[in-house]
């Protein structure tokens, strides 16, 4: 059990670089005891989760170092104070060169972790997106997301939602889609945020492995 590489690391914060298909913190029952949070605080006792990513998604994690780091951030996340930014590789050509996608979202209950769409009861939810570049060749098309609210599976439902699921997904991808990568591929790429303690201007950046 590896520490993921660091991006960042300093008194207050720590920025991991996770690996696709590694929890980012315990699941149930000891087979899923290996996550990111456990492999960290082998070297930084300290360290504790803020956020979250899916499983099989790849890319930047903060650790806050202590819960005073820890609600000061946790509160910078719910006050939308942090930008993200995801890069994907969805199926299709995507027609557009930027849009956004606003479908309220809310947990399908008999296919749990399933989320769906749902007009009536969903919870509000937005995604900015723009198209990187378009394989011809391979009919996908590689986005950057920006999620501006924090639904689970909110990229993967979104892209799903408008007929571009993302290429790997084996939760809302058709099969033929899920099945064509051995990994989701979606990373997340970067992170911007004031340093908790310093106010310091903070710019995190992963180049995605795929």
């Amino acid at each position: 059990m590896t520490l993921p590489p660091l991006i960042h690391a300093d008194d207050a914060l720590l920025a991991v670089d996770k690996p696709a298909d590694l929890l980012a913190v315990p699941g149930r029952g000891p087979q899923n005891a290996d996550c990111v949070s456990v492999r960290v605080q082998r070297v930084y006792p300290d360290a504790l989760i803020v956020h979250r990513l899916d499983m099989a998604t790849s890319g930047l994690l903060l650790l806050a170092r202590g819960p005073v780091v820890q609600r000061a951030l946790s509160v910078a996340f719910a006050e939308r104070r942090v930008d993200k930014t995801y890069v994907a590789v969805v199926d299709g050509l995507i027609a557009d060169d930027s849009g956004e996608i606003t479908l309220p979202l809310i947990a399908d209950w008999p296919n749990r972790p399933r989320q769906k769409v749902d007009i009536d009861h969903g919870k509000p939810s937005l995604t900015r997106w723009h198209v990187l570049s378009r394989d011809e060749a391979s009919g996908r098309t590689r986005v950057a997301l920006h999620p501006f609210s924090g639904r689970s599976h909110q990229l993967r439902v979104h892209l799903m939602a408008i007929g571009h699921a993302i290429v790997g997904d084996t939760l809302y991808a058709p099969p033929t889609v899920a099945t064509a990568a051995a990994r989701l591929l979606l990373h997340a790429s970067r992170l911007q945020l004031a340093h908790p303690l310093t106010e310091q201007a903070l710019d995190l950046r992963s180049a995605p492995p795929f």
